[in-house]
């Protein structure tokens, strides 16, 4: 199903949002980037490699007919800005701005910090989707918990580990892909809430800095997240996406608003 929608979001200017993909009142926020990903991509080609994205989560995408547009804002040498929006009942619920960098000779080089001890998959603890008490979106995910509490735990603190990868795997894994992948996990600080609680994403930047050539719809990621502050109701959040031979790849940040 992920591949199908991608392959259109690629092209389509119109298409529609499938069930099953539910996040509280909202299509999944992980596909909604996605999706903008892919339409981005259709935009600027593929060989464009992408450097950072910025999702602003403007208001609930339910299932239905949705309609992206995408804009190429300036093309140089060496970098390209893009802009993707994705619009239901002629209403704006969510934008991308993207820049793609090409890759240019340069005297600095400063190597990405190793990834964090991690527990293998056989150490890490599953994360069950129960129908009825858990996000809709969660059913397609396959999520081990390794560090940190489950949300609505009362956890002293915030903050947790795992492993993540689709449990249908995609039939080519590119950017687009994790993209919609890395937004799975719910807001570090909602371990530390005693009863469910409304949560969401307001703004979400992902930077990457080199995609594996060997990743694949089987491959599993690493995801580690620290909570740099909380307060009036808002959340900030820093996270790291590693692949599964300690390479980062990816560095997340969100601003969340916490109903509790």
């Amino acid at each position: 199903m992920l591949d199908a929608l991608f392959a259109e979001a690629t092209t389509a200017n119109v298409l529609t949002i499938p069930p099953g993909w539910g996040q509280g009142r909202a299509t999944y926020g992980g596909l909604v980037a996605g999706l903008l990903c892919r339409r981005l991509f259709g935009l600027v080609g593929e060989t464009r490699v992408l450097r950072s994205a910025t999702v602003s989560f403007v208001g609930p995408v339910v299932p239905g007919e949705v309609t992206l547009t995408a804009e190429l804002l300036r093309s140089g040498k060496s970098v390209t800005q893009a802009e993707a929006r994705l619009m239901q009942d002629g209403v704006v619920q969510a934008v991308l701005l993207a820049s793609f960098g090409a890759p240019r000779a340069s005297q600095l080089v400063v190597a990405p910090p190793p990834a964090p001890p991690m527990p293998s998959l056989a150490e890490a603890q599953a994360m069950p989707y129960l129908p009825g008490l858990m996000p809709e979106f969660l059913q397609h995910l396959d999520m081990r918990l390794c560090r940190g509490q489950f949300p609505f735990t009362g956890s002293a603190t915030p903050d947790f580990s795992g492993w993540m990868r689709f449990r249908q795997a995609p039939a080519r894994f590119g950017i687009s892909h994790l993209f919609a992948l890395t937004d799975c996990w719910p807001p570090s600080v909602l371990p530390m809430l005693k009863a469910p609680a409304p949560a969401s994403s307001l703004c979400w930047t992902l930077e990457f800095l080199q995609f594996p050539e060997h990743a694949s719809g089987e491959t599993f990621w690493q995801y580690a997240v620290r909570t740099d502050a909380c307060g009036d109701g808002y959340a900030h959040a820093e996270a790291r996406v590693h692949d599964d031979r300690g390479a980062l790849v990816a560095i997340s940040r969100q601003t969340m608003t916490v109903f509790a």
